[in-house]
């Protein structure tokens, strides 16, 4: 990814407004190096899984935090376009031939225990 596409994510990131307590502004998924990490949540990076074919990568990562599935819906509905990633659902998008779906998992009712879990899968479509 070029710097100048690496800077424009970040400002872009920091420029939302959304904060959260788990994560610093500006992160991305280790797993999925182009994904911005919403502030609050934490990568689960023991939890993921990825494989590189010739049809394109395969990729399942996780992130955790005290944040409400409402907000993670609202944060990347609002940041994947911006990125290039088309709509299909309020769940899932595509780019270049990928699909990404991000997924609440779980979420903890009353903001204790682990937070809310979030999922991410990458596939070519």
């Amino acid at each position: 990814m070029s710097a100048c596409l690496k800077a424009w994510l970040l400002a872009l990131v920091l420029l939302t407004g959304v904060a959260g307590g788990g994560a610093k502004a500006g992160q991305f998924l280790q797993a999925i190096e182009d994904l911005p990490l919403m502030p609050g949540l934490a990568e689960l990076t023991d939890r993921g899984l990825a494989f590189d074919k010739p049809g394109g990568r395969i990729v399942e990562a996780y992130a955790q935090g005290a944040v409400a599935a409402a907000a993670v819906r609202a944060f990347y509905g609002a940041t994947l376009p911006q990125l290039g990633w088309q709509a299909l659902s309020p769940e899932s998008f595509l780019r270049e031939g990928e699909q990404l779906d991000v997924t609440v998992l779980s979420e903890a009712a009353d903001g204790s225990g682990g937070g809310t879990l979030v999922r991410f899968t990458l596939r070519p479509h």
